[in-house]
């Protein structure tokens, strides 16, 4: 797999899954802070063409770096939930059909910043592992453990017969985020931009709630939401 983005790169290799490297001409200071983050891991870095970087990302913003890294480990369910449980209070965010990558990777990047446990995800309709979402991710995406399950209402239950309260956000919901306990083990359930959560994931959540709107629109991008509500959880277990 394919990534690119000095940050994303840059977690990528001390995560050690940096096979090979790609650079361009450019020579600034964070590049070369790079390549030697790569001598020093004994990763081999081959300077090519801009042009070549920029084939090879599909023409997104590489800043003059492309990794070949390995496959991340894949986590199961139960795996997941397991550790979770065993560094209280369990946080972890569920994903219903995030197809965007930009979400997706910033949706990681804000699970890393608040340390959560884990994000569960559907193997269908969900913005693949790749360029875009590693690089929206800052590199979040090299550390955060990810598990796919083929039914997210399914895993929804799981997470309720493991203990875990399950909130879903959903704008129609009375119950204000902030009002929800979330120093309890808690997975927070989001759905996609525009449908939302899918009515069999809705049903299986124990809980609904929303963000209030004070203005003009009525709705966060998912990924914003879920920074919101990530930060609540933190802000209540620091407190």
């Amino acid at each position: 797999m394919l990534i690119y983005g000095i940050n994303a790169v840059a977690e990528a290799l001390k995560a050690g899954r940096v096979v090979s490297m790609r650079a361009g001409r450019r020579s600034d200071q964070r590049l070369r802070q790079l390549l030697e983050m790569a001598e020093q891991a004994s990763v081999p870095v081959r300077r090519v063409s801009d042009d070549e970087l920029d084939r090879e990302s599909g023409g997104a913003s590489h800043q003059g770096v492309i990794a070949e890294v390995s496959q991340r480990r894949v986590y199961e369910l139960p795996d997941l939930i397991e550790d979770a449980l065993a560094r209280p209070p369990a946080l972890i965010v569920v994903l219903d059909g995030i197809e965007d990558p930009h979400n997706f990777g910033a949706i990681l990047r804000t699970c890393d910043a608040v340390g959560a446990h884990g994000v569960v995800r559907q193997t269908r309709h969900s913005a693949p592992l790749g360029g875009a979402t590693s690089k929206a991710s800052a590199g979040a995406v090299a550390h955060v453990r990810i598990a796919d399950v083929v039914n997210v209402a399914r895993a929804v239950e799981e997470l309720t017969e493991a203990g875990i309260w399950t909130v879903g956000l959903a704008g129609d919901s009375r119950s204000s985020y902030d009002k929800m306990d979330f120093s309890l083990p808690t997975a927070i359930v989001l759905g996609a931009e525009g449908t939302g959560l899918r009515r069999l994931v809705r049903e299986r959540c124990e809980m609904l709630a929303s963000i209030p709107m004070k203005g003009k629109v009525d709705s966060l991008n998912v990924s914003v939401a879920a920074g919101v509500v990530l930060f609540e959880a933190l802000r209540q277990r620091q407190s």
